[in-house]
């Protein structure tokens, strides 16, 4: 089985790049593909931005489309994943079908939303956490409720960043990019695949292995 997988960010693709082959093992093969941002799905499904500025909802249409005339020869699959962020995941899910069911032909394809950030991955295994990070406030981290709406790179940014999200936010959108990908790092070498709170991880990990159990069918 070989898996072409979409991610929003290069911090996506690094945690992915780990966690992926825990999943999947070393006899399937995959591709992860980072763009700049999630942006939003373009109305008609015609892009707005220019392909080189890699914005992942607004390059959907054209990608899907793509990846369904590629890959019909092949036994594979398209998985998209990006966060909810505020977004109602119902509203969110029928506009990502809403781009794959336009495309014909229609690539295998699966769409899993990390509830509400990708940071939700990292909360779902708090001993990975505690593996990168030994200081990491174990009230912080207890405190918090698995794919709850409530502002997750800043809960995980409270648990192990000097100063907490308030400093790290008062260092701007670069600081917090380069921090979210030390979190990447750090973290996700520790994670166990198969014991994770979050449910949209849960999902994820799920639809791979789904995939799995049809290819040797």
């Amino acid at each position: 089985m070989h898996f072409e997988i979409i991610v929003e960010d290069q911090s996506g693709k690094q945690a992915l790049d780990i966690l992926v082959p825990k999943i999947v093992g070393s006899e399937h093969t995959y591709r992860i593909i980072p763009y700049k941002g999630i942006g939003h799905t373009p109305k008609n499904l015609k892009p707005k931005t220019d392909a080189n500025k890699r914005i992942l909802l607004d390059q959907l249409p054209r990608l899907l489309r793509g990846f369904g005339k590629s890959l019909k020869e092949y036994q594979s699959a398209v998985i998209v994943v990006c966060d909810l962020d505020k977004r109602c995941l119902k509203a969110f899910r029928e506009e990502l079908y809403a781009v794959l069911n336009a495309c014909n032909p229609k690539p295998e394809t699966r769409f899993c939303i990390a509830v509400e950030e990708w940071e939700a991955w990292f909360l779902g295994d708090i001993p990975a956490i505690k593996s990168a990070y030994p200081k990491a406030k174990d009230k912080v981290l207890e405190s918090y409720k698995n794919d709850s709406i409530c502002g997750t790179w800043q809960v995980l940014a409270d648990a192990v960043f000097p100063g907490g999200s308030n400093v790290l936010s008062g260092n701007g959108w670069q600081a917090i990019g380069s921090e979210k990908h030390k979190w990447s790092e750090n973290i996700t070498p520790h994670m166990d695949v198969n014991n994770n709170k979050s449910h949209s991880f849960i999902y994820f990990r799920e639809k791979l292995t789904d995939l799995l159990r049809i290819e040797k069918e």
